[in-house]
């Protein structure tokens, strides 16, 4: 058994010790898309598991087994709690944990700047149960500088023992927690990549403190990377967002230039990408959504005028993937007109809400932002999801609409394919539809006058 040695060594060996047989007791706060998926993975490998969340429907939800997640079973909840998973919004149980992970939401306010309150909230509600030894895990998307800036001092100054976090050589006449920062990469609907399969990054406030954190993960992940600081692990999980920002921009523009040109876009890409190196395919769309791709540029840019930098190369990607629902509805516009229809009174049918395919997620979902662009163009909007039977009021909407079927689709001026799943007929919907227009390229091999790809 690995051990690390501090001034606090020996609080170190004994949570290494009941880490390594199973005995420490896990604690998720956040039981959302990032923290019930860890909390099942924990789970599974026999460790007491307790989710906490301020929303008491989650608790009530999981407490009778059920899920309201689409791709968790609720067989996985409720072989769970055979092996002693629970759930509560009791923030006092936190406690008798030995371990805490947070995974709360990080979004952006309207001013588009961050929004850390469910963090700072979070950290409120853990420290008047903070004892010694324990270890605090941030897995929120943010900023780097945030567990130390904000996470820690909250912390330290709201527990009742006055302890500190343990930061490097401290004196051995203190009592210490431990504090690491360790994003989250899940990948909703992801089918290719075990969960198990993707390695953790884990960046703690100490030495002590990375190795307990990758003590824990790597029994429930195949493969931990340490690095120097919470600050560069918060920096890692921006950079491998802003990658594919700036990527899906990229293509974003070239989807645009092709389109005046008379080019296929998808056949360029498919071209491209038969090169066996110097470059990764990346693919157009009706704009980003989920919760880290349009939200995290967004966090390093405001973090970077901290230090009188303008990171613009990363907020002309953002302002690119931004603007991409508002070229849908010009693309909408322009077909019903080529057809001699307005869209001010035409009836359209958007297919697919959620942000990706196959996925029962609508954060920042580019869908919401063209229905609400297309009803106030005047057109009557209905919306068909497999994943969404209704879809009420959110962060930045508030549309109060029903789910319809797809049984009369020729009732419809135009069929907006907004998001892609797999459970949807595209070539009967080309067949049934007047008009069908298709942002994600769903449509590949289908022939029809009826058809537009933008």
């Amino acid at each position: 058994m690995a051990t690390t040695v501090d001034s606090s060594g020996s609080t170190t060996q004994s949570l290494m010790a009941r880490i390594d047989d199973r005995t420490a007791r896990i604690g998720i706060i956040g039981l959302g898309y990032v923290g019930l998926p860890l909390a099942l993975l924990f789970s599974e490998e026999s460790f007491a598991v307790t989710g906490f969340d301020i929303d008491r429907r989650k608790v009530d939800v999981l407490s009778s087994s059920g899920s309201y997640i689409h791709r968790i079973a609720q067989s996985e909840i409720a072989h769970a709690r055979t092996r002693g998973f629970e759930a509560t919004s009791n923030f006092a149980e936190l406690q008798r944990m030995d371990a805490i992970v947070i995974c709360v939401p990080t979004p952006l306010n309207e001013h588009r700047e961050p929004d850390l309150s469910y963090i700072r909230s979070t950290a409120e509600s853990i420290a008047p149960h903070l004892r010694a030894g324990q270890l605090v895990i941030l897995e929120s998307t943010t900023y780097p500088g945030t567990t130390e800036e904000i996470l820690v001092p909250i912390l330290e100054s709201g527990n009742r023992s006055k302890l500190t976090a343990a930061k490097g050589d401290e004196s051995h006449s203190r009592e210490y927690f431990y504090v690491a920062f360790s994003p989250e990469r899940e990948d909703p609907g992801n089918q290719t990549v075990a969960r198990r399969d993707v390695p953790k990054v884990v960046g703690g406030l100490n030495p002590a403190a990375t190795a307990l954190a990758c003590q824990l993960y790597g029994s429930i992940f195949n493969r931990t990377v340490p690095v120097s600081t919470p600050a560069a692990a918060e920096m890692t999980k921006l950079l491998e967002n802003i990658y594919r920002c700036v990527n899906i921009a990229l293509v974003n523009e070239l989807k645009l230039l092709c389109l005046r040109m008379g080019l296929d876009i998808w056949e360029v890409i498919d071209a491209a990408s038969t090169k066996p190196f110097g470059f990764q395919p990346f693919y157009p769309g009706p704009g980003l959504g989920g919760h880290c791709i349009p939200v995290d540029p967004f966090y390093l840019s405001w973090k970077a005028k901290e230090w009188d930098f303008q990171t613009r190369f990363i907020e002309l990607a953002g302002e690119i993937n931004t603007s991409m629902p508002y070229n849908v509805l010009t693309s909408v516009r322009q077909a019903l007109n080529d057809r001699k229809k307005v869209l001010n009174g035409a009836r359209v049918l958007v297919l697919g809400v959620a942000y990706k395919k196959d996925a029962d997620d609508l954060r920042e979902s580019p869908a919401l932002t063209i229905i609400e662009l297309l009803q106030s163009d005047g057109a009557e909007v209905s919306y068909h999801d497999p994943y969404f039977p209704f879809i009420g009021k959110g962060r930045k909407y508030d549309l109060q609409m029903q789910c319809v079927n797809l049984e009369d689709l020729g009732q419809y001026d135009c069929v907006l394919i907004v998001t892609d799943h797999s459970d949807y007929d595209y070539e009967r919907i080309v067949q049934e539809s007047r008009l069908v227009v298709d942002t994600r390229n769903a449509t590949k091999g289908i022939k029809a006058s009826n058809l537009i790809r933008c």
